[in-house]
């Protein structure tokens, strides 16, 4: 690129995305640090088709977790009250289960979380969640007095890759892909960081003084875009 500009994204964005930062003299490229697989044990399947057939809250906080659950209801749409993280997620509960059930949103676990407190009618959720969940969101469930039934429905595996190159900003999606980054990189001296939300942020602070800016709205192309709109302002 003539202007230098490069960006790193931890994991796949769209090609619309990708190409309009292309024609803002932006160069992304996409190298995922991890790798996410739906857990299909007979005791995870029917813990799902059991929770199908309440009339109760459940949270989403990734759209991993809505796909793997909506893989084994095959469009059964159960009577749910939905609790999930916005944008993307939202968009993918709203495919598999009917917007009608989203009771309400938030950018963030912890925001989530005191949400559903806030809402203040759930007095149990089960949360479907990956194998290295982050603990805010149950711990403040718990604590307010909701009680939490977690459902591991993916499991989370790191691809760690050495780079030799250096690029302007990163774009983390996750805390794991964080800590998948940093076992064999770090941030170069003028790197900005990038983070999906407040989580991931924190994580990145663990290892790193660079600084960070967190996302508007928990959408991998939102994120994407506002560093390509960062890195042109700055130039």
């Amino acid at each position: 690129m003539d202007n230098g500009i490069r960006i790193l994204s931890t994991r796949p964005l769209s090609d619309e995305i990708i190409e309009a930062a292309t024609s803002r003299g932006v160069d992304i490229t996409v190298l995922s640090f991890i790798d996410t697989a739906s857990i299909r044990t007979t005791e995870v399947i029917e813990e799902i088709e059991h929770a199908s057939t309440q009339i109760t809250t459940v949270v989403f906080t990734s759209m991993n977790a809505v796909e793997a659950v909506a893989e084994v209801l095959q469009g059964l749409r159960p009577e749910w009250n939905i609790f999930c993280i916005g944008n993307s997620t939202r968009k993918l509960v709203e495919r598999y289960f009917g917007e009608e059930f989203i009771t309400a949103t938030a950018n963030d676990a912890v925001s989530l979380a005191e949400t559903i407190i806030e809402e203040g009618t759930a007095e149990e959720v089960i949360f479907f969640c990956g194998d290295q969940r982050r603990n805010e969101l149950p711990e403040l469930l718990q604590d307010a007095g909701i009680e939490v039934t977690e459902i591991i429905v993916y499991e989370t595996i790191e691809t760690p890759h050495r780079l030799s190159e250096e690029f302007a900003a990163v774009l983390f999606y996750s805390p794991s892909a964080v800590n998948s980054f940093f076992r064999y990189n770090r941030l170069g001296e003028h790197t900005l960081a990038f983070a999906i939300g407040k989580t991931t942020a924190v994580t990145i602070q663990q290892f790193s003084r660079n600084r960070i800016v967190i996302a508007d709205e928990p959408g991998k192309d939102q994120l994407a875009w506002k560093a390509v709109e960062m890195l042109n302002t700055d130039k």
